[in-house]
């Protein structure tokens, strides 16, 4: 499972529940659309997009390589 959302710091964010959900082809995908690993908060980030549509891009990609994936298209508030 996946969670994507758009980040003020770190812009989007597409973030596993679990190591088991980074497959080789998800990491490719991801990689392939701009994504690098933070190991800071252990999510891929895609820096300066925080676009709705590119939530929604995303978040389609993903379901189609068989993930579930929740996605929100504002950022949520910092803690």
């Amino acid at each position: 499972m996946f969670l994507v959302v758009p980040d003020p710091a770190y812009g989007l964010v597409a973030a596993p529940e679990s190591s088991d959900d980074l497959t080789p082809v998800t990491e490719q995908s991801l990689a392939a659309q701009g994504f690098a690993w933070n190991s800071e908060i252990e999510a891929y980030t895609r820096q300066g997009d925080r676009d709705p549509a590119a939530v929604d891009g995303i978040a389609g990609m993903l379901r189609e390589l068989g993930h579930y994936v929740f996605s929100v298209n504002k950022p949520l508030p910092r803690r």
